[in-house]
């Protein structure tokens, strides 16, 4: 090593090399080089940070946030570990703490993309898809062949509802990167025809992947998603097979966890029916299988002048796990669930209460969309007095369509039922058994199923309903939710910008010879009526 006019300099070089080391993935390496200018320079803030690095890349984030506090601590204008402070705050469920630590690091005007990219992820998944565009913005502008930030800016421009740009962004992630998300993204929101279409692009990204499960199952679900539009549904059924055939011989599901699951939640209805709570707040849950009209729910009633859309938050479930001390790693589990038999269900609702309005600064009475907060309905209705809950139904055989239908984020584990159609009827099942269970037993003042398909065939009188559920006076703007301006983060991103239309009713009867498997479990357990069926 030659020698240098000052130890700065060469420590400074010694962290470039760790850097590059760490890019590399050569982390044994790199830490030596950072420890060593740890032991000659305990006040070296960059050293702390790239050490944080290496210790988010093992997914620590419970050290490496204390990594990235103690970079800070040398160094309080150092813009980048404040945003992988923030990444990590986020990753450990830490959200408010989160978004200050985003918004500090912003603050601090970061240079570099990776940074800049890092708060709008942050943003994103803390719910202010708003104000995470611009950083996507900058970070792509600065950093325009990057294949992560162009699909990050993409999301964000989708859920915004530019649907022109999105397109742009996934084109760019996708043209002369080799990156498998782009060209799958922009076919999902893109009606394919046989005049225009990506399909061969598409069967030969397949081909090239075939033997990564993820890139394999968004591939496949675009290729999908591409014949379902060219009319052609039997086709569509046999890429949805192969894409999920990867994952899900890796993933591991156990429908008699599913059960217990439910089981517990309804043995919650029971045990919280007696309690009381003091908590403050009126939120309103809406809540039901994935993929069966939440998202056009929420956007009817947070067209109102007086309710606010939180988009899907996890809050609840999270306070009550944290209450709860349950040791499983999961945050619903049957044991999390029991426990609202004695936790304080006061400081329950009131610590979902803050955690919301801390984090997303909303004042104003709002709605809380997460799918399964359905499990968590009698324990949020006894630790929240003024709520509501909203549970979505749509027909049996056109829900286990859309979830089988759906790609879920792979490493959310509740919904590893959806990779086969057996699976996902033997789901439905269970569930339907528990909303009927909910519909007994919990305040119908309080709870409510709302079908899908009547509010596609009477809009104003299903709107008016749920206002005069919700204890709200009718506003006429509830009836064009499609021109609610608020971002949509869910798969419904394009269909709720657009009037009701009735083309996603009786689909299941398009697909139905590929179904019978799933049609067989659903009427066996009598969720569905022989004579609906047209095939044996």
């Amino acid at each position: 090593m030659p020698n240098f006019s000052s130890p700065q300099e060469q420590h400074a070089l010694q962290l470039k090399q760790a850097a590059t080391l760490l890019a590399q993935q050569h982390y044994r390496e790199a830490h030596a080089l950072c420890m060593g200018v740890i032991r000659a320079d305990p006040a070296n803030a960059e050293a702390f940070y790239l050490l944080g690095l290496l210790t988010l890349q093992h997914a620590n984030y419970a050290k490496a946030e204390e990594v990235f506090t103690a970079a800070i601590a040398r160094d309080a204008g150092h813009a980048a570990a404040h945003a992988q402070r923030a990444r990590c705050l986020i990753a450990l469920s830490r959200r408010a703490e989160a978004v200050d630590a985003a918004r500090r690091a912003g603050a601090l005007s970061p240079p570099g993309a990776f940074t800049l990219d890092t708060i709008g992820v942050v943003l994103s998944r803390a719910g202010l898809h708003g104000e995470a565009l611009a950083w996507y913005g900058r970070a792509t502008a600065a950093e325009p062949g990057n294949a992560d930030y162009q699909y990050n800016h993409g999301a964000a421009l989708q859920f915004a509802g530019d649907m022109a740009s999105a397109r742009e962004a996934y084109r760019r992630c996708a043209v002369g990167t080799g990156d498998t998300r782009g060209l799958a993204a922009l076919v999902q929101i893109t009606r394919q025809s046989a005049e225009a279409n990506e399909v061969a692009g598409l069967e030969r990204l397949f081909a090239q992947h075939k033997d990564d499960p993820d890139a394999a199952l968004r591939i496949g679900h675009a290729l999908a998603k591409a014949f379902e539009d060219m009319q052609q549904p039997e086709a569509a059924l046999l890429w949805l097979a192969r894409a999920k055939a990867g994952k899900r011989a890796r993933i591991s599901h156990d429908a008699k966890a599913d059960a217990a699951l439910f089981d517990a939640a309804m043995g919650a209805a029971e045990t919280v029916r007696r309690r009381t709570s003091q908590a403050q707040g009126a939120p309103v849950f809406i809540c039901g299988m994935p993929r069966t009209g939440t998202t056009l729910v929420d956007r009817i009633l947070s067209s109102h002048s007086a309710l606010t859309s939180a988009g899907e938050l996890t809050d609840f479930a999270l306070c009550l796990k944290r209450m709860a001390k349950t040791p499983s790693n999961l945050v619903l589990d049957p044991a999390t669930l029991g426990s609202a038999a004695r936790v304080d269900l006061t400081s329950l609702g009131n610590g979902y209460m803050d955690s919301v309005r801390t984090s997303l600064g909303i004042e104003s009475r709002f709605t809380d969309k997460m799918p399964l907060n359905i499990l968590l309905a009698p324990v949020t209705l006894a630790a929240l007095p003024g709520a509501r809950v909203i549970c979505l139904r749509r027909h049996p055989a056109d829900t286990v369509l859309s979830n089988y239908r759906q790609m879920f984020a792979t490493s959310f584990s509740y919904y590893n039922y959806a990779y086969t159609l057996e699976d996902t009827a033997h789901y439905y099942v269970a569930f339907d058994r528990m909303v009927r269970h909910f519909e007994a037993h919990l305040p119908p003042d309080r709870f409510t199923v709302v079908h899908y398909e009547r509010i596609v065939a009477d809009l104003e009188t299903e709107a008016r309903r749920l206002l005069d559920f919700c204890a709200m006076p009718f506003e006429v703007q509830c009836l064009s939710f499609h021109e609610n301006a608020a971002p949509v983060a869910t798969a419904s991103s394009a269909q709720v910008r657009e009037p009701l239309y009735t083309t996603a009713l009786g689909r299941w009867k398009r697909y139905e010879a590929g179904l019978k498997p799933a049609l067989d479990i659903l009427e066996a357990a009598g969720c569905l009526a022989a004579s609906e069926r047209s095939c044996d």
